[in-house]
């Protein structure tokens, strides 16, 4: 997933990159609302998460040109107000969801992965597509009940591919979804190594990745054929 999280207090926001990313996430990080903007300006994210006090403003803000914007991203707001009327302010304006500060780590995770799950069309915990299952919760994968030995950059492609089955997506798309602004390092023609060590370990399943020359990419199942 390609994740903003909108957080002005460092040692705050430098644990959530940090565990987001292990997990696979590719994780924009804004100190204030200036720079959240822009960031939504060029990307699209799958999650939003967004602390409600900011240096140049109120987090509400930014959510209200959200929703005003008709941009449906699910946005997890972040709070140490106590007052249930600025939680149920957020959650009217828009807010999918909202955790109080401070928090653990895992819960934080967690309703990141509910919410992503709420925004598509998969709502169990496991993903299952031929003999292929993905467990997001866990970031495993297995393939006729067997696991999956996965790097995270492999996980992450397939966790995209999983979400788009059947589709093709263009090289670009997955791009994005997989590295983060900060992976500066990083060309578009990682996406392309990835696929092939991801092509290797998928050998043997019903579930294969097609190249569409000019297209990208698309992940098929002989069954549907």
């Amino acid at each position: 997933m390609r994740l903003l999280l909108v957080e002005d207090t460092e040692d705050v926001a430098d644990a959530v990159v940090a565990a987001l990313s292990r997990a696979g996430h590719a994780v924009d990080h804004a100190g204030d609302l200036a720079g959240a903007r822009a960031s939504l300006a060029v990307q699209d994210y799958d999650v939003l998460i967004l602390d409600i006090n900011l240096p140049d403003g109120s987090g509400v803000d930014l959510l209200r040109s959200m929703r005003a914007a008709q941009n449906p991203a699910p946005v997890l707001m972040l709070t140490a107000r106590l007052a249930v009327e600025d939680r149920i302010e957020a959650l009217d304006i828009g807010a999918d969801d909202y955790l109080m500060k401070p928090f653990d780590l895992r819960e934080l995770e967690a309703r990141v992965r509910a919410l992503s799950r709420r925004s598509g069309d998969d709502r169990s915990s496991a993903v299952e597509y031929g003999d292929l299952a993905l467990y997001p919760a866990e970031r495993t994968a297995a393939r006729a009940g067997r696991p999956l030995a996965l790097t995270r950059r492999e996980f992450a492609l397939l966790e995209v591919l999983m979400a788009n089955r059947g589709r093709v997506m263009p090289k670009e798309r997955i791009f994005d979804k997989m590295f983060a602004f900060d992976d500066e390092d990083v060309g578009i023609n990682a996406v392309e190594l990835y696929v092939a060590r991801l092509r290797k370990k998928l050998s043997g399943s019903a579930v294969s990745i097609r190249t569409m020359r000019g297209l990208g990419y698309q992940l098929y199942c002989e069954n549907d054929a």
